[in-house]
């Protein structure tokens, strides 16, 4: 029997385990937090959004972007839900394409797989933090460093993975947060600490439109955060590793064109003139935002609306749909859901997970330089390529 040390009991850990026990291998997996999964439980809110139905790698993020490929086909959405049943877990796809388990609690996602991965012979050993991989590597036939990235500190993000390829001559790509908020530099965002609004944001990079996502903004005291945000966060990050200038537009009402909103207002002078233009604005969208708007225009919030012309709701239209902020920093690797950059994947053989530096050396999921969107697309990373290197350690 092979005997076979996996380092991390995540995703890509634990799906990697299950499969080498289940090949007649002699596992051992070591997690340094006391339960294994942590990440798992808290992803989707607790629902655990577990994989996608419609994956490529044009979904991926990485210095070498057809890297993914030949894991990613090999284990694809029909793969992995015939691997989910055959150890007891249901799945529900959503139109969207998102995939949660039936139960809708990523708590029994953990269960199951910690059962499954029991119940086949895995040794799991917990509280157990490995800091020497050579020891490891000399005591095992092969060994799979799923150690994850530096994001989410607080549930064991951590930079070992990287630390382990560094002593077998690994290059490592510069690491960013990804799928995080962001902060934003002095502005009125912080009057707004609370505020949520459904629109549309555009991330400007050295003042070249970049890209754009849809759907909530939330503002914070630190800067704005919601999924449009973490949609566009991971290009903002590496902009910001970059030192470039980083700067994102929102459209509060992206239901309205800057015509039809001033032209609104204007009817609303006619029709309800001693109307203030505070509770004209707050009508749209939430009253601090509404606050803040006027006070950066500096007008009065209880200006009646037949002492405003044309100019002035041409004014407040395009503060609605063009707000620009600039952007100071991400916040934080300890707030991210994932992490950009990792060990490069040149150096890793893409349908084996296999050290090109160190044969019986394989590194699975989110350490290696790949990073996927937000909507179970780093899960199904995750279950690939640790899927991947089992396969290759028990062929």
């Amino acid at each position: 029997m092979k005997k076979v040390a996996i380092i991390g009991a995540g995703a890509s850990g634990l799906i990697c385990a299950i499969e080498c026990a289940r090949n007649s291998c002699n596992v051992d997996l070591y997690e340094q937090n006391q339960k294994v999964g942590k990440k798992i439980l808290v992803s989707g809110n607790g629902r655990c959004n577990i994989t996608n139905t419609d994956f490529s790698k044009d979904d991926y993020f990485s210095q070498n972007s057809s890297f993914v490929a030949d894991a990613l086909n090999e284990f694809n959405y029909q793969k992995f839900e015939k691997f989910c049943a055959s150890i007891g877990l249901i799945l529900d796809a959503k139109d969207d394409g998102k995939v949660y388990p039936l139960s809708n609690e990523a708590k029994s996602v953990v269960a199951i797989f910690k059962e499954s991965a029991l119940n086949m012979g895995v040794n799991i050993i917990t509280d157990t933090k490995i800091s020497d991989i050579k020891s490891i590597t000399e005591s095992y036939d092969a060994v799979v460093v799923a150690t994850g990235s530096e994001a989410a500190s607080h549930l064991g993000g951590c930079s070992d993975g990287l630390e382990f390829a560094k002593v077998y001559g690994h290059s490592i790509i510069p690491t960013y947060p990804s799928l995080v908020q962001l902060e934003l530099s002095n502005s009125p965002h912080n009057k707004m600490s609370g505020a949520k609004v459904e629109g549309e944001v555009t991330l400007m990079i050295n003042n070249q439109k970049s890209s754009s996502a849809s759907g909530d903004i939330l503002f914070t005291a630190y800067g704005v955060s919601g999924f449009a945000i973490l949609d566009i966060s991971r290009e903002a990050s590496e902009a910001i590793l970059n030192y470039s200038a980083v700067d994102i537009i929102l459209n509060l009402l992206p239901k309205y064109s800057q015509q039809k909103l001033s032209n609104h207002l204007n009817n609303l002078s006619k029709s309800i003139p001693q109307s203030s233009v505070l509770n004209a604005i707050h009508a749209l969208l939430p009253v601090k935002i509404a606050k803040t708007i006027l006070d950066v225009l500096n007008i009065d919030a209880q200006t009646k609306l037949q002492n405003l012309n044309m100019k002035d709701y041409k004014r407040i239209a395009n503060q609605c749909l063009n707000w620009k902020f600039e952007v100071a920093s991400t916040h934080g690797f300890r707030h991210a859901e994932v992490a950009g950059g990792g060990v490069n994947t040149d150096e890793i053989n893409p349908k084996t997970m296999e050290s090109k530096k160190q044969k019986n050396l394989y590194f699975s999921g989110e350490v290696l330089d790949v990073v996927g969107r937000r909507g179970g697309f780093n899960f199904a990373w995750g279950w690939a390529s640790g899927y991947a290197a089992a396969k290759d350690i028990t062929k």
